[in-house]
């Protein structure tokens, strides 16, 4: 038998291409195959002429950047390192669109840092459009040579009613200028085809995780800088000496009426304190249901879910902002029995869902309590604010007044203007005006209302808000759809967050302020996430049954 064992070996010997037994030991499966790899890693090292080119380029770069260190011209090395950054990130978004998707989201959360940092520049403002084109013309191009077909939302047809009746009010001869029409079409209609991109690149729960967990990577510095900024104060995340157009919004306090305690509103990586009130609203709900799903999937990655709702809830109290303060606890009540009711009648599935719910609670009451027992007097400015303002046995009580009677008032006051019946224009009234009176010099315009519905009037008049609200409903109706199409499987929670966002950011979000709609990183969430949505309705009639309730 030994004799045969050997035989097989020297057989196996001789079949082996290219090998040469030494000291006769066999080589193991593939080894010649890593070892030509290998080698072949390190051919372009005995490229000489590339290997001096790198040389040469390293070192004049070396040395430019000493200079300018030397001569404190530190802004030039931003610049000149934001050049470098932009080009990588133009490559790889051409040359993959699913990368690109990773670099657009992870730049709109760092955009306003660095344009704080480099005087509100309005080339680092630009930049994400550049990357939100960049990254269409990948896609497009990629579904193109694959011939696939591209996707058509169930409410194509009012929005395409709504965006060409927009592009007519571009030219509203009420405008002061044209600049202002295109401003409000690239506000509202510029990161629509993330839509598109978004049922795109969800494809298998694979993506949909790693999408999520990148996203909650992002939430938590986003949220936890915030926190931070919150406790430190303006000085914080924010330069010496901050321009002009947005040192208001980046210096805000808060105090409680009866008590005094001043609170500061923070921006986290942001230039306003509404932007980050927006995405930690978004982030919620998001949050609430990826935690959902992974409880509901016996995934990995829980720890890092349920911390990032509990740090959305620490950060959401820090804002000093009562609208988020009431946000969070609106959502969650209505999250929490809708995931109960999506759940399937399997008795494991509604013990996960129980487990979820609990977990989530653990998780925030840890946060709070972490926050009240090292910063008790941040947290106490926090909550005199909140009870001072917002209970209705307080004499200074704003509850009724700021969510009813004071929005109401500005709603109707858009009727005073004369052109109510077919508005000013787009964009006239909208987020980043003063950006088209700084740069291009427009004529100011002088117009508008603390409300948004009020703001629309004024814009597009009283058909342009007739057919918002008919895009409105077209949406959620369709998003409503998408999610109880996931009723009874893991999918449910994400869906119906999905769903909820939509729902409160079209219709009474918009109608508080429209400005939130237009905002860049909550009107790119919007259409991504409703991408995403679409395609995980399609997943219970593609992916096996058996997958779909465990």
């Amino acid at each position: 038998m030994l004799r045969s064992i050997e035989h097989g070996q020297d057989r196996f010997t001789r079949d082996r291409k290219g090998f040469s037994p030494k000291e006769g030991a066999l080589p193991s499966p593939g080894s010649h195959m890593k070892i030509g790899a290998l080698k072949g890693s390190f051919d372009i090292i005995h490229d000489k002429g590339r290997n001096l080119r790198t040389a040469a380029l390293v070192a004049l770069a070396a040395y430019l950047c000493a200079n300018l260190i030397i001569e404190d011209n530190l802004s030039t090395l931003y610049y000149a390192g934001l050049v470098v950054l932009g080009i990588v990130a133009l490559v790889l978004i051409l040359k993959n669109w699913r990368a690109g998707v990773y670099c657009f989201v992870a730049w709109i959360m760092v955009e306003d840092l660095i344009r704080k940092y480099l005087g509100n520049n309005m080339i680092v403002y630009f930049a994400k459009d550049f990357l939100a084109l960049s990254l269409y013309l990948s896609f497009f191009v990629a579904r193109r040579s694959t011939l696939t077909k591209l996707y058509r939302p169930p409410f194509l047809i009012p929005f395409l009613l709504f965006f060409w009746y927009c592009v007519m009010q571009a030219f509203n001869p009420a405008s002061t200028s044209i600049f202002y029409g295109l401003m409000g079409l690239k506000l509202c209609f510029l990161y629509a085809p993330l839509l598109l991109v978004g049922h795109a690149l969800v494809d298998s729960e694979k993506e949909l995780r790693r999408f999520f967990f990148f996203n909650s990577v992002l939430i938590l510095i986003v949220a936890g800088s915030g926190i931070a900024q919150s406790i430190l104060g303006h000085t914080f995340l924010n330069p010496e000496l901050v321009q002009e157009d947005i040192r208001a919004l980046s210096t805000l306090y808060r105090a409680s009426p009866i008590t005094g305690l001043v609170a500061y509103r923070p921006t986290s990586f942001f230039v306003s304190t509404g932007r980050l009130q927006n995405f930690l609203g978004l982030s919620w709900i998001l949050a609430l249901g990826f935690g959902g799903f992974l409880v509901m999937r016996k995934q990995t990655g829980r720890l890092l879910g349920f911390t990032t709702i509990g740090t959305i809830a620490a950060a959401a109290l820090m804002t000093a902002s009562r609208g988020v303060f009431l946000f969070t606890l609106a959502s969650a009540m209505v999250v929490a029995p809708a995931v109960i009711w999506g759940a399937s009648w399997a008795r494991e599935q509604r013990t996960r869902v129980l487990r979820a719910i609990r977990r989530a609670a653990v998780f925030v009451a840890i946060a709070l309590t972490i926050l009240v027992g090292i910063f008790p007097q941040e947290v106490g400015s926090r909550l005199a604010i909140y009870s001072e303002t917002l209970s209705p046995y307080s004499p200074d009580s704003e509850l009724g007044s700021r969510s009813w009677a004071y929005p109401l008032k500005n709603f109707v006051a858009a009727f005073d203007y004369p052109r109510w019946p077919y508005g000013y224009g787009i964009g006239t009234a909208s987020l980043g005006v003063q950006y088209v009176t700084r740069i291009m010099h427009a004529p100011t315009m002088n117009i508008g209302v603390e409300n948004g519905y009020g703001q629309l009037v004024i814009e597009l008049g009283i058909v342009g808000l007739l057919l918002w609200i008919l895009l409105a409903y077209a949406v959620t109706r369709s998003a409503w759809r998408a999610a109880k199409n996931l009723k009874g499987t893991a999918w449910f929670p994400i869906g119906f967050a999905i769903f909820l966002y939509a729902f409160l950011l079209v219709f009474p979000i918009s109608f508080y302020g429209f400005i939130a709609f237009q905002d860049f990183v909550t009107n790119s969430y919007f259409w991504l996430m409703l991408g995403i949505l679409f395609r995980i309705s399609e997943f219970p009639g593609n992916l096996p049954m058996a997958q779909t309730n465990v």
